[in-house]
């Protein structure tokens, strides 16, 4: 019997936004809208897309475990799972849960699969866009049911085009960033949603992109999705991500060369 898996968690993707996240977009009371820690919004959506997600997950896969987002801010000893044996889900109900809240885009619905603690397979769903790549570890990435590939080689570093989220960035870092901006051909501020970062990335809208702050369900899904395309997702010194990685810093780029070219002009040593 043929595997569904990347159709089954899409569908129940599409599902819960159109059930639970699109009908409350613009449609939040006050109520609906809380702190989770300062500055950590959320919201009534993304508590019941996180059930509706993780209910789902459960079915498919029986037994596996679902670290969920605002799971994790009840409970932080979920984060153990991540280097578990088993099947363990990474769930971003609504990622950009800010964006959202004032009736913004973007925000999207994201889930990863980690197996035996590696990542082996990713979904990145934007609603409103109806934008879904999906990606399986061996398998490709596909963006709306397409294959994709990153491409290969760099343009000149005065054309690249990417962002840099500089608001968590330390002090000094922070500033040698924002210098190095000028090297490139464009320096974006960010849109306050990861899962859009990857897509664009991944659509070209974008060579690059830099982030300080690397909780798992914000850069699981993506960084899968980005080097089943042939692209590389590093920490700052270089090394591989991996979600249960507490450093901070990452910079995901369309191929080595590209990573290589911005990190010498935005973290020059």
């Amino acid at each position: 019997m043929a595997d569904t898996l990347l159709d089954d968690v899409a569908g129940l993707l599409r599902e819960t936004a159109d059930r639970v996240v699109l009908p409350l977009f613009r449609h939040l009371d006050a109520a609906d809208v809380s702190e989770k820690a300062p500055g950590e919004l959320v919201t009534v959506a993304d508590r019941r897309a996180e059930e509706m997600i993780s209910a789902g997950l459960l079915r498919l896969r029986p037994g596996s475990v679902v670290v969920g987002e605002e799971a994790v801010a009840d409970d932080p000893d979920l984060l153990r799972h991540l280097r578990a044996s088993g099947d363990v889900w990474l769930v971003d109900p609504v990622d950009g849960t800010a964006n959202f809240a004032a009736g913004r885009r973007p925000f999207a619905l994201m889930v990863s699969l980690l197996t035996d603690g590696e990542p082996v397979a990713a979904w990145v769903f934007d609603p409103l866009a109806d934008a879904l790549a999906t990606a399986r570890t061996g398998e490709g990435t596909y963006l709306d049911g397409q294959p994709l590939h990153l491409p290969d080689g760099a343009p000149p570093v005065g054309e690249l085009r990417g962002a840099a989220m500089t608001k968590f960035l330390p002090g000094p870092s922070r500033r040698t960033v924002e210098a190095g901006g000028a090297r490139l051909g464009e320096l974006l501020p960010g849109q306050h949603c990861a899962g859009r970062e990857y897509l664009d990335v991944l659509t070209g809208q974008q060579q690059f992109v830099l982030f300080w702050r690397t909780l798992p369900w914000d850069h699981g899904p993506g960084t899968l999705l980005v080097r089943a395309a042939g692209g590389v997702a590093r920490r700052l010194d270089g090394t591989d991500y991996h979600p249960a990685d507490t450093e901070h810093g990452l910079l995901v780029a369309v191929n080595a060369e590209v990573w290589t070219e911005v990190h010498t002009a935005l973290l020059p040593t």
